[in-house]
């Protein structure tokens, strides 16, 4: 008889993997690293149990978009006041926080549950090439 597997949130085993976000495309870059962060990648993959995989982003400042959203996007926020609508375009984001772009990218692509804001803490963006994480001996991903 087959049975369906299902991973319990004890047996499962997390790797930490590197990635390099050097001249990568935003949004298909951030797919990849929100797939890998819900274990989609595995196949013990099971849809209602963490099991993914810790990522770190390394070179944050150096990931591109195509076209004219580098002068044109926006990313926009609200302070909770009347007439707090906040804009700030990529470029000035990419200049003062680069990390917060690859963020905000996989953020967007993950679930708006309690599960996917669990996942999205074993996500780690730097802006270089140096993180301290090397006592947790990541695998760097090409």
């Amino acid at each position: 008889m087959n049975h369906t597997y299902h991973a319990k949130p004890g047996e499962v085993e997390r790797k930490w993997l590197v990635f390099d976000a050097s001249d990568q495309v935003l949004g298909r870059f951030c797919s990849r690293i929100a797939s890998v962060l819900r274990g989609k990648h595995k196949p013990e993959y099971t849809p209602h149990v963490d099991v993914g995989d810790f990522v770190i982003v390394i070179n944050a400042q150096k990931v591109r978009l195509t076209g004219l959203k580098t002068q044109e996007k926006t990313y926009f926020r609200h302070t909770g006041y009347p007439g707090g609508a906040k804009f700030v375009s990529f470029e000035r984001l990419l200049a003062t926080h680069p990390d917060r772009i690859v963020s905000h990218a996989v953020k967007g692509m993950m679930p708006r549950t309690r599960l996917g804001r669990k996942q999205l803490k074993k996500l780690h963006v730097y802006a270089g090439p140096d993180h301290p994480h090397e006592a947790q001996q990541p695998i760097t991903v090409t």
